[in-house]
């Protein structure tokens, strides 16, 4: 049984999903902070185009394109 233990103790196969699981969660935190960064500033610029577009007006250039 103590045999069993100390080859527990000493394996470290599981020690690199630990390691995987700490990186992915800081990418996923970073991913976080930078969405809640930028989120304002997008919502801002999206509407300001939005309101753009609603007040352009469209040129017509007569029948089938051209000139008259």
């Amino acid at each position: 049984m103590t045999h069993c233990f100390k080859s527990f103790l000493a394996d470290e196969s599981g020690a690199v999903t630990v390691d995987w699981v700490v990186l992915t969660a800081a990418i996923v935190g970073l991913g976080l902070a930078v969405v809640t960064s930028v989120r304002s500033g997008v919502s801002s610029l999206a509407t300001d185009i939005s309101t753009s577009l609603t007040s352009a007006s469209v040129a017509t250039l007569g029948t089938l394109g051209v000139n008259q």
